[in-house]
């Protein structure tokens, strides 16, 4: 089937924000007397939307929370990242231009562990929002990555069918729901090594490795 749509994640792909996850959970956790580490969050927990990432930090450290608890750490989780919106050069060098690149080809979209708000925010103030027919969100969906829910949703607001879409992740979470959707994917080696990313049909350094041509030998 031809490619019709190419639908991004967005933290590790887009934007390099997962740095800044991390840190506004460690702000976070810190008041707790939590630790989270590189190896921990990069290896564990990407690809976790803020809510499933406390619910599987709680049960992998025997925390016994509350669903208030959950809630609230999410929501000051939310706020620290928020502080931290507008550092510069927060989308990947070449992000622009292969966005470009594809969106003049293809119908294109987002399916994120993120807040949409978050997301409109970064994409606003780069000056591509209109780029993207479609944004799914964490907030959008009630089952986050691994489920396939953001990235079937993507293709329905796209009216497209999901075997026509080609993924762009960089998660082992952001692949299998890709996969289990139906759709074909590239993996980009920004925040997980190659080895971890097998599951795609191809995998690349950056976006500014995914031309429309790499695009449609998916097809």
């Amino acid at each position: 089937m031809d490619v019709a749509a190419v639908i991004f994640d967005f933290d590790g792909v887009i934007a390099d924000t997962e740095r800044l996850h991390l840190g506004a959970f460690r702000e976070v956790f810190d008041t707790r007397g939590w630790t989270l580490s590189d190896q921990d969050y990069f290896d564990r927990y990407l690809g976790c939307d803020d809510h499933g990432l406390v619910v599987a930090y709680a049960r992998d450290n025997g925390l016994a929370l509350s669903p208030e608890d959950v809630l609230d750490l999410v929501a000051r989780k939310t706020h620290a990242f928020s502080r931290h919106l507008t550092s510069p050069d927060v989308l990947f060098p070449n992000a622009v231009a292969a966005i470009r690149a594809l969106a003049a080809r293809f119908a294109v979209g987002i399916a994120s562990g993120a807040l949409r708000g978050e997301i409109e925010a970064i994409l606003t103030a780069a000056g591509i929002r209109d780029l993207f027919e479609i944004i799914v969100g964490a907030d959008d969906v009630a089952a986050h990555k691994p489920a396939p829910d953001p990235y079937l949703a993507a293709a329905s607001g796209l009216r497209v069918l999901p075997e026509a879409c080609v993924a762009i992740e960089d998660s082992q979470a952001g692949i299998q729901a890709a996969r289990t959707a139906g759709m074909r994917v590239i993996g980009v080696t920004t925040t997980s090594p190659e080895h971890l990313l097998t599951d795609a049909n191809i995998v690349v350094t950056s976006l500014a490795d995914v031309s429309p041509e790499l695009v449609e030998t998916l097809a």
